[in-house]
């Protein structure tokens, strides 16, 4: 298969012309983590099919501290970034995940990826999503031209929202080769409340109430026994300046007595690098991995109606709105009993890890119902006509 990795914007737009031209097809490569993410190639063996590599398209182009702002190029590593953040005191405020462990991936995670797949972690229910934080992209579509959307600061943030369009579409309708994300300051103190021994639904109920409340967590998660422990635990995350952390961790801590009385941990980065990167599901390595999102009290029915069809683990990030399982990989890796658990509670599911086969026999990401899949064939016949980019990744056809 041919591998083609440019350097900057104008060689990536003449090799799309060219591939458009001669109907070859792209497969974007970033860092390589997420790469068995979505449906398998449809023919990767084809002379017509070819890698996009943004692995020449890195450096940081420009970073404003007083404007919280930082660009960079598509292949830029995202630890580079984060390194120049830190070094400010400042952070990508969405808290992305790295896929290495869970995927068995040797790659680097790369900045505009971040983008592309709309990554994020814990942080969300406070800080939002990715997408959320993208202000700026530069990208080539699949007619070869270069299309820049957003800004670089946020009073330059005009036009059609292409930014938002872009994040979450997995390299289909584009090529990304700059990204721009607003960045916040690195809080003084993290702290995070662990109750103990709860069941799934006792830990939603703690964590709704928590977070209803506002006293603001920025993580909220549920790890059931035997899932990276013994013990089940409920963890509640709690950031800012030191002595608003400890007024607020006193009142979480009166305001849910009935649960127990909790631990104190302070910083918690091995917990929350867990909960984010789902680690305590990556062993074994031949077990499929579903990403659900649902309404958070929900979840505890999710998943029961889940086990009760098919042995599975799991945990519950986002208050219990973002639930990860892994169950076994044989059949269907459980997609028709997680499609009829999510359909009956509401929510969408992904099939982030499981064998070739499989991921080529069953949908991937969430069917879209008619009225959906029409708008996602328009956008992707006016970002990318001749089908260039990433053929069949996310939906069959597309």
């Amino acid at each position: 298969m041919r591998s083609y990795e440019p350097h900057d914007a104008d060689a990536a737009a003449d090799i799309v012309r060219a591939s458009a031209a001669r109907t070859e097809r792209l497969r974007l490569v970033g860092g390589g983590t997420k790469a068995g993410i979505g449906r398998p190639a449809p023919n990767p063996a084809s002379e017509n099919e070819a890698t996009l590599s943004s692995a020449g398209l890195s450096g940081i182009t420009l970073y404003e501290p007083a404007e919280m702002v930082v660009s960079a190029l598509a292949g830029t590593p995202l630890a580079e970034v984060q390194a120049l953040l830190a070094g400010r005191g400042q952070m990508l405020p969405f808290e992305p995940m790295d896929h290495c462990r869970l995927m068995g991936s040797r790659g680097t995670p790369t900045f505009g990826a971040v983008a592309s797949t709309n990554n994020s972690g814990p942080r969300r229910i406070n800080a939002g999503a990715a997408r959320d934080s993208l202000i700026g992209v530069r990208f080539v579509n699949g007619r070869g031209e270069i299309i820049k959307s957003g800004g670089r600061v946020m009073k330059n943030v005009t036009g059609l929202d292409l930014v938002k369009l872009m994040a979450g579409a997995w390299g289909t309708l584009g090529l990304l080769t700059e990204v721009t994300f607003k960045v916040l300051p690195v809080q003084e103190r993290v702290s995070t409340l662990v109750f103990s021994g709860l069941d799934d639904a006792r830990a939603v109920a703690a964590l709704a109430a928590a977070l209803g409340s506002p006293f603001e967590l920025t993580g909220a998660a549920h790890l059931p026994a035997g899932i990276g422990g013994s013990e089940a635990r409920t963890a509640l995350r709690v950031e800012g300046f030191s002595d608003s952390v400890a007024y607020r961790l006193g009142e979480l801590t009166k305001l849910l007595k009935r649960f127990g009385a909790p631990e104190i941990v302070e910083d918690g980065t091995d917990l929350w690098t867990a909960i984010r990167d789902a680690v305590p599901l990556a062993e074994p390595a031949d077990a499929a991995i579903w990403r659900i999102s649902t309404a958070p009290t929900h979840g505890p029915a999710l998943t029961a109606s889940i086990a009760a069809e098919r042995e599975a683990r799991w945990f519950y990030d986002w208050g219990g709105g973002l639930i990860w399982v892994a169950t076994s990989a044989e059949g269907d890796a459980g997609a028709a009993t997680v499609r009829a658990a999510v359909k009956a509670q509401g929510g969408h599911a992904t099939l982030v890890r499981a064998p070739d086969a499989v991921r080529a026999a069953v949908p991937v990401f969430e069917p879209l119902s008619e009225p959906l899949m029409r708008i996602t064939a328009g956008l992707k016949a006016a970002h990318d006509p001749v089908g260039v980019f990433n053929p069949g990744r996310m939906y069959a056809g597309l």
